[in-house]
């Protein structure tokens, strides 16, 4: 009998199913043993690329890092994305080598899954860090100007509440707070035309001029989270920067928009103080939106020097497409502060903290309400070619009830900047042409009242104030060889304000009165020389000119001081920098003549009022090192920085005579001689950090007849903290600080040529804050 044919599957199937028929325990445990070292094997051939996760972070302020190059030993390369982060199979333990423009190269051994790594950034960055001053973007090493750059490092180095010490560290610029949130502004000269408020420096934010067409700048409406790098030009800047020979301050709150992320921050302390902070960034395709609201508020170390803002911003950057961009700003800002007013000797010595006689029962404050809408557009017409436009709009509430009256405003104001730019060759070498121009105009109704405990009571007078601000501007920068760079730059301003008296309850006459200033050319030539990779000589020539702002010229007992000139000043600098290493130096010296200088005096009643007052000389050194004396990856300390800034500004008064005296060749009223800031960085393992900074401050000179002084102080503040990521989104960072450590005397503003001898604004003694920040990135 023929047997039937099987196909090739059904022989296996029998095959097993007879060797089923066959089998014994024994060798059923042998097979399962065999399957069990097969399946272990298996395991550990999976286990020979396993999943590697790499996240990389900034050494110093332990962001993230995104596009940082990984390299493998077999070639390979990888990039972290917005979050820090590489994913690769890869066999550990494996070397990589991490590299990122700006930042040093780091070669690691990878033992774990999941790792993360710092990079610390180039101790050398003059040669790496662009700064945009004179509307160029450039290298600071390649900058034929005195710039001092601002950034994160210096602003959290201190409490977070105040934009003031961080400035204070850099040569040449002293922002004084004469009580919490009242500052005054001085780059390489004196508040004596600031009795309060910023005057003669123009301030940009966000590429925005916030200072206002009269002049002034409510740089207090900013908290300090609003800014996070800050380009200080010292010296006139006129050639494109418009009116203010004491400098240019651009301040920024550019944001990586690109992470997704939530930011809670708090801060508490002496005196009051507590401080909340919480912001959302949303990316929106290749760009994103910013939202932010903070609330600060304290009771101050002096009575009657209580402080309350919240502030809100609304930001966004939108790429159009490849040729174009839109940036957008909403800031509201709501401002209360008190004014406890200043002492006289007797007054300081019985009691700092007391107030002035009168500030309390006539609640001597400034309430201030200010929105800010801004429209910025870029628009690249080819590689050579650009275009940049700002516009914005503002209004403002501002209501100052004072010891001798209470003054009301309401504002509004408007204004744009726009630039175009081109790039192209001269005799074969890069020109760089920039053309543009800027206006600004405000129109304010302002009203006087007399006060009568802390309540406005009848008008006595009451203007309608009109400002405006304009000038156009062009700059060329030619490269003449590889080693020198040629800059030119005028401009053609414009200036006018009209006072419309309304209402003069004392008889006076009434109706409009109009100033307008004869249009002034302001020129600037600078050049700089590249000695080698590393260094370079620059020197320049400018001239700048500061017309009085309206409270100048409108004073709070009614008068009006039409015949106030504007000041003029020409400026000489020459400046060498040097980046090798771990060691970064800058120097300047510069004499600056200043003419038609206005100064203050104070009449019986209190008022302050200002004159022309001939001319002075400013003759200054400033000097700035750092230098990176650890800097290692492993050890309990991982980096040690030492900076130090010196100032050394030598002015006084030529052909300066008022009534019967003469004081030419006094030091000028308010300027310290000299000043020395050092700072001393730790960066301990486990991510601790430590910061300590010192000031001294030499003598200032606090009246025109130089016979009051403020006597030299020293004062250290301390801030100490760690870093800790608590998941691969959450980071959590904690610190506390003490302020002025050995609790000395001092003053961060006092009042010059005052009536009655009331010099002093006591500043706070020692105190104490701790914070707390989280950052969730989603």
């Amino acid at each position: 009998m023929e047997l039937e044919k099987k196909s090739p599957v059904q022989q296996g199937f029998s095959a097993i199913w007879k060797k089923r028929e066959t089998i014994t325990p024994l060798s059923l445990y042998f097979r399962g043993m065999r399957y069990l070292i097969l399946f272990a094997l298996l395991l550990g051939s999976l286990s020979l690329k396993a999943q590697v996760e790499i996240t990389v972070r900034d050494g110093l302020n332990y962001d993230p890092l995104s596009e940082v190059l990984i390299r493998l030993e077999t070639g390979e390369e990888f990039q972290t994305d917005r979050l820090g982060l590489a994913t690769f199979d890869q066999k550990t333990p494996f070397s990589v080598i991490l590299f990122k423009p700006g930042y040093e190269s780091l070669e690691v051994t990878v033992n774990a899954e999941e790792s993360t790594f710092f990079l610390f950034p180039k101790s050398i960055s003059l040669s790496s860090v662009t700064v945009k001053a004179f509307e160029t973007e450039r290298p600071l090493l390649e900058q034929s100007a005195s710039i001092s750059l601002i950034g994160e490092s210096d602003l959290y180095r201190f409490n977070e509440t105040s934009i003031v010490n961080a400035f204070n560290t850099k040569p040449g610029v002293r922002i004084e707070e004469r009580a919490p949130a009242s500052y005054r502004v001085s780059i390489r000269g004196s508040s004596l035309r600031a009795p309060f408020g910023v005057r003669n420096v123009k301030v940009y934010w966000n590429e925005v001029p916030i200072t206002a067409p009269d002049g002034t700048t409510a740089l207090n409406l900013l908290d300090l989270s609003n800014i996070r790098t800050a380009e200080v030009i010292k010296g006139p800047s006129g050639s494109i920067y418009g009116a203010g020979n004491g400098g240019v301050i651009n301040l920024s709150s550019a944001e990586d928009l690109q992470s997704g992320k939530l930011t809670s921050e708090w801060v508490a302390g002496s005196f009051g103080l507590n401080k909340g902070r919480f912001a959302i960034t949303q990316p929106i395709g290749k760009g994103g939106i910013e939202v932010a609201i903070v609330n600060q508020e304290s009771d101050g170390y002096r009575e009657h020097s209580a402080m309350d803002r919240t502030v809100f911003q609304l930001g966004g950057y939108f790429p159009v497409n490849e040729k174009q961009e839109i940036r957008t700003q909403i800031l509201f800002s709501d401002l209360d502060y008190q004014i406890p007013g200043a002492l006289n000797a007797e007054q300081l010595a019985e009691d700092p903290t007391q107030a002035r006689p009168g500030s309390v029962d006539q609640n001597s404050s400034i309430s201030q309400r200010a929105l800010l809408a801004t429209f910025g557009h870029r628009y690249r017409f080819s590689d050579k070619i650009e275009n940049n436009t700002t516009f914005y709009v503002n209004t403002n509430d501002f209501e100052n009830p004072f010891i001798l009256d209470y003054k009301k405003e309401l504002g509004f104001g408007s204004g744009g900047r726009t630039r175009f730019t081109f790039d192209w060759n001269l005799a074969g070498k890069p020109l760089r042409l920039i053309a543009g121009g800027e206006y600004q105009t405000s129109l304010t109704d302002a009203q006087n009242f007399g006060n009568r405990s802390g309540v406005a009571d009848t008008v006595r007078f009451a203007d309608k104030l009109r400002a405006t601000q304009a000038f156009l501007f062009q700059q060329a920068e030619w490269e003449f060889t590889e080693r020198w760079l040629l800059t030119l730059g005028l401009s053609q301003n414009f200036s006018s304000f009209e006072i419309d008296r309304l209402i003069d309850a004392s008889g006076g006459p009434t109706g409009p009165q109009k100033r307008q200033f004869d249009p002034i050319l302001i020129p600037r030539a600078a050049v700089n020389f590249s000695l080698n990779d590393f260094s370079a000589l620059r020197a320049s020539v400018s001239s700048g000119f500061s017309p009085p702002t309206i409270d100048e010229v409108r004073t709070n007992e009614g008068s009006l001081n039409l015949d106030l000139e504007a000041e003029r000043g020409t400026n000489f600098e020459l400046g060498y920098r040097l980046g090798k290493n771990r060691l970064n130096f800058d120097l300047t010296a510069f004499y600056f003549r200043l003419n038609q200088t206005i100064t203050t005096f104070t009449n019986e009643q209190g008022v302050v009022l200002f004159r022309n007052a001939g001319s002075t000389d400013q003759k200054g050194i400033e000097l700035a090192l750092d230098y990176q004396l650890v800097q290692r990856m492993g050890g309990f300390l991982r980096v040690l920085d030492y900076g130090v800034a010196y100032t050394g500004h030598y002015f006084e008064f030529r052909d300066y005579q008022k009534r019967d005296q003469d004081f030419s060749g006094n030091q000028l009223t308010g300027v310290a001689p000299n000043t020395v800031v050092q700072t001393l960085d730790f960066r301990f393992a486990g991510n601790v950090y430590l910061n300590l900074t010192h000031q001294f401050t030499d003598e200032i000179p606090l009246n025109d007849a130089n016979t009051v002084y403020q006597d030299p102080f020293n004062l250290v503040n301390l801030r100490m903290g760690f870093f800790e990521q608590i998941s691969k989104k959450l980071d959590m960072e904690i610190y506390f600080g003490l302020e002025n450590l050995f609790d000395v005397d001092y003053s961060l503003g006092n009042d010059l040529n005052p009536f009655g001898g009331r010099f002093y604004q006591p500043a706070p003694s020692q105190n104490v804050y701790f914070g707390a920040k989280f950052n969730f990135r989603y």
